[in-house]
C-alpha cells in the first residue's frame, strides 16, 4: 500500500468544487481518502493500493480539477503551498459506509 498526508491551502468551499468535478465513483486503487480541518487549510490523508494508482490519478483528474477551479476564482495553482509526506501504512481498517 501507498499512504501520504497532504497539506493545503484550500478551504471546503474550494474542496467541494474540486470533488464535485471528480465523479462519485472511488478512482482504481483508492483505499481511503479522508479530509481534515486544520490552521490555514486543510489536511488529506490518503491510502492507495499503489503509487502508480494515485499518480494517475493525479495527473489524469485530480490537477485538472484543480487547475479549473482556481482558475475559476481567480487563484494560481501554486505547488510550493502545497506540503506532502508519504506515510508508511500499517493497516487501513474502514467502515461499510462514507460518512460526510
Amino acid at each position: 500500500m501507498y499512504g501520504f498526508i497532504q497539506d493545503v491551502p484550500a478551504n471546503e468551499e474550494i474542496y467541494g468544487q474540486i470533488r464535485s468535478r471528480l465523479g462519485d465513483q472511488p478512482p482504481k486503487g483508492l483505499v481511503a481518502h479522508v479530509v481534515l480541518t486544520r490552521d490555514g487549510g486543510l489536511r488529506y490523508v490518503d491510502v492507495w493500493e499503489n503509487q502508480a494508482d494515485w499518480e494517475r490519478f493525479r495527473d489524469e483528474e485530480v490537477e485538472p480539477a484543480v487547475d479549473a477551479v482556481l482558475s475559476g476564482i481567480g487563484l494560481p495553482h501554486d505547488h510550493s503551498l502545497v506540503h506532502t509526506e508519504e506515510v508508511t501504512i500499517v493497516d487501513a481498517w474502514l467502515g461499510d459506509r462514507v460518512r460526510s
